[in-house]
């Protein structure tokens, strides 16, 4: 099975370690340079029986995600300078609860997209692509007013643990953060270790996202693979489970010449923020609300076993350019190709017709609904 994780593969540097690169190694990973780090591709079992676990009643799957960029906003102001710079509702924002947002630039373009948590009404917790990371916080940083810091956590470590078991598993070992709602946020103990704990993850699964104390994650690493529910998974299964479960890669489907509405994440922009705007780019993204925009990403089915990666050309019937695959690949719980893509707004209806340039071959495709696998999320 081929895989696709994005366009950070190549790295002309040294990539940077996990803490739990010898344990990658122990375990037989495959080891790739990702984002500036040496991140697991997969494990022996491989790509295709790490996504199949993960989705498996009964099962979980735990990655190792530390590359990501974690860091909190300290300070009373901090809500206010945060809104000023992202199109969510950061105000109603409660403590106990965590929201995906994005960072916008005077164009309405993404410059990244994250996770802000509230832990209490003085301090958000912050989560931002390992790749946009040293982009991210800077542009944060620069913007905070008087009596507000920002305070990088390079010393604390990552997991996801993703999947139907687990709740399961969680329950057995951190009893507290297993009653907490989909998207909660807050500090709970995990086989006696303090983390902060999300629920939430990046496959369409149920699951939780697990800040640690980077001296103790492989202690922790450990203790979760040691469940009977739990396997290892690698950046290859993570990119099929959430290609599956329609969610924008940074890089792939989000940039900064792309906006939350071209994206179909409109709905990360809060109503007041509509209204009132605000933000960078508040202009451009309000008028795409009301007037539409030239372009939308869409789900796409290719006809056939061939995939579409991303870059592949995307022709309408009549053979009119029509847009460009932005993520593709193979869809084991479907047995079958999926991708999504931007296209023109009048070639955006679900059942429309298209052409993929795949190989010299032009391939028969059409326009569907996402996500292709349906979210099995807690309420």
């Amino acid at each position: 099975m081929s895989i696709e994780i994005g366009p950070e593969v190549a790295e002309t540097s040294p990539p940077k370690t996990t803490p739990l690169d010898l344990l990658h190694k122990a375990l037989g990973a495959r080891m790739v340079p990702f984002a500036g780090w040496s991140m697991p591709v997969q494990y022996s079992a491989g790509v295709l029986a790490e996504h199949l676990h993960c989705r498996a009643d009964g099962c979980a799957a735990l990655f190792d995600v530390s590359h990501m960029g974690q860091a909190s906003l300290h300070g009373s102001a901090g809500t206010v300078a945060l809104e000023a710079l992202v199109p969510g509702d950061i105000q109603g924002l409660k403590p106990g609860r965590q929201r995906y947002t994005v960072l916008t630039n005077e164009a309405g373009g993404v410059i990244d997209d994250l996770m802000v948590s509230r832990l209490t009404p003085d301090h958000l917790f912050l989560v931002v692509n390992a790749s946009r990371r040293d982009i991210d916080l800077p542009h944060i940083e620069a913007h905070l007013p008087a009596g507000v810091t920002l305070q990088r956590h390079d010393d604390r470590a990552l997991l996801a643990l993703q999947g139907p078991g687990a709740a399961v598993v969680m329950a057995r070992l951190g009893p507290a953060a297993a009653a907490f709602p989909f998207m909660g946020f807050g500090p709970a103990s995990i086989g006696g270790i303090d983390c902060l704990v999300s629920r939430s993850g990046y496959t369409g699964e149920d699951g939780f996202e697990i800040s640690v104390p980077a001296d103790l994650v492989d202690r922790l690493a450990r203790l979760l693979l040691d469940q009977p529910e739990v396997g290892p998974a690698g950046l290859g299964a993570r990119d099929s489970l959430r290609l599956e479960a329609g969610l924008c890669l940074y890089g792939n489907d989000l940039d900064e010449l792309t906006t939350p509405v071209e994206a179909g994440i409109a709905w990360v922009i809060g109503k007041r923020r509509r209204i009132d705007g605000g933000f960078p780019g508040d202009i451009a993204i309000r008028d795409q609300l009301q007037n539409g925009c030239a372009r939308m990403l869409v789900g796409i089915r290719p006809e056939g076993r061939a995939p579409a990666r991303a870059g592949t050309n995307i022709v309408a019937e009549d053979g009119t350019a029509a847009g460009t695959v932005t993520s593709g690949g193979f869809a084991p719980s479907l047995n079958a190709p999926v991708a999504m893509g931007y296209v023109r707004r009048d070639l955006s209806a679900e059942g429309t017709g298209l052409r993929l340039q795949v190989r010299g071959r032009s391939l028969p495709a059409r326009v569907v609904p996402m996500p292709f696998v349906p979210h099995r999320y807690v309420r």
